[in-house]
């Protein structure tokens, strides 16, 4: 369904960390990007196998899961549904969304913790529909996020990733347990109260020794932010020439920095960062941004 990309490993010119390099999944595709191509690869390739060409899926209203659901759909020929949760909104991903052939449901917040039971009220008499959660996390997902260890050198130290559903993380700290590796997993939940991401990766992966939850870099909670954050976000992309979004590669990088900073890693440890991609969502934040620059 998706071909095999390997996407490049960059250094970084921080002189604060020696040795800090990027494993750069945003550049895998535009809108099918970082870790939603990877959770996305055999979703796919199961929803062929077994005729199911409806995809229903769900997300907010600035979900890049949604973009990158109803454009992996329009290329391969399936169809795409998604359940939006809140109320009708008109913005820039979900136009692109219905760009690319996607039907959004909006629905309340209430209806919207129940999600099998949505997709049952809808869906039940369609026997093409596939059920997607939100995020795209489901086992397939986890297989298609641990190959990134395969693309990465044996001689890591610490491997960063931003969470929201901890299914990349889960993906991660599989491959590193396959292949044996002294790679420390340190994951970056971007919501508040992050502490169950540990049990949505224990749930795909019982071994855990080697992951590290830093639960205190989530700026209130997801998508929430604040002058501090996106004035590091601004700071790093204009330094580096990456971009990286307010939801969640900010909250990742700006956690790295602030653990070097209070000395946290070993002179010359080698530190990779995972660039999960899902840069649209800076959309959600035109606003703010826009006020550092007036």
């Amino acid at each position: 369904m998706f071909a095999t990309i390997n996407s490049p490993l960059q250094q970084l010119r921080f002189p604060e960390i020696s040795n800090l390099w990027v494993k750069r999944d945003d550049l895998i595709d535009p809108y099918i990007s970082g870790n939603k191509w990877r959770k996305l690869k055999y979703v796919l390739e199961k929803a062929v196998r077994i005729d199911k060409l409806h995809l229903v899926t769900f997300g907010g209203a600035y979900s890049n899961h949604l973009l990158a659901t109803a454009a992996a759909a329009a290329r391969a020929g399936f169809r795409a549904t998604a359940f939006v949760r809140g109320e009708p909104v008109n913005n820039e991903m979900l136009l692109l969304c219905r760009l690319y052939g996607m039907k959004l449901i909006f629905t309340t917040r209430e209806e919207y913790k129940n999600k099998p039971a949505l997709f049952k009220e809808f869906f039940n008499d369609d026997p093409s529909a596939y059920f997607i959660d939100e995020g795209g996390a489901s086992p397939e997902a986890v297989k298609g996020c641990a190959e990134i260890i395969d693309e990465l050198p044996d001689d890591i130290d610490h491997l960063f990733c931003a969470a929201g559903t901890g299914t990349t993380a889960a993906g991660l700290l599989r491959g590193i347990k396959k292949r044996n590796l002294k790679t420390q997993l340190h994951v970056v939940p971007v919501l508040k109260g992050g502490d169950f991401i540990a049990n949505e990766i224990y749930n795909y992966t019982s071994d855990v020794e080697q992951l590290h939850l830093h639960t205190e870099y989530h700026f209130g909670g997801y998508a929430k932010t604040n002058t501090e954050l996106l004035q590091f976000m601004a700071s790093f992309i204009a330094r580096e020439g990456i971009l990286i979004d307010p939801v969640y590669t900010a909250k990742m990088f700006y956690a790295l920095f602030d653990l070097a900073k209070n000395n946290y890693f070993g002179k010359d440890e080698k530190i990779v960062a995972l660039h999960t991609g899902g840069l649209l969502g800076i959309l959600g934040k035109k606003d703010r941004l826009e006020e550092l620059f007036t």
